[in-house]
């Protein structure tokens, strides 16, 4: 019994889409646009007030966002890679969402600096 199971585990095709991985695909996507917006609003000059601030905070809204629904489908997994579980793009969002939280931290550390006279 115990090998039928695990020949039955993976009857998903790799390039199928499921539900799981379309939410991964997701998750990872919004996590990879919090790195990107963190990593422009720490390199980007603030020219106008507030405009630092915003992109920081935008980014680490999309870091959580891609944590938390990259974590919910990692959580939820029923089996690896493989199994259409979506548990590698799982991963790489929660990976791309904590760095896109470091990069809008970092920024937003750098707006509420006391600048110098």
């Amino acid at each position: 019994m115990l090998t039928a199971h695990l020949l039955a585990t993976s009857t998903v095709g790799a390039g199928t889409p499921t539900t799981d991985r379309v939410i991964a695909t997701a998750a990872a996507v919004v996590a990879l646009a919090g790195v990107i917006i963190g990593g422009l609003a720490l390199v980007r000059p603030t020219s106008r007030a507030g405009a630092g601030s915003r992109g920081a905070v935008a980014a680490l809204v999309a870091a959580v966002i891609g944590v938390v629904a990259g974590g919910f489908v990692i959580v939820t997994a029923d089996g690896g890679p493989g199994t259409g579980n979506g548990i590698v793009g799982g991963y790489a969002a929660v990976v791309l969402g904590l760095t896109g939280a470091v990069l809008g931290g970092s920024a937003l550390a750098r707006t509420r600096r006391p600048r110098r006279a």
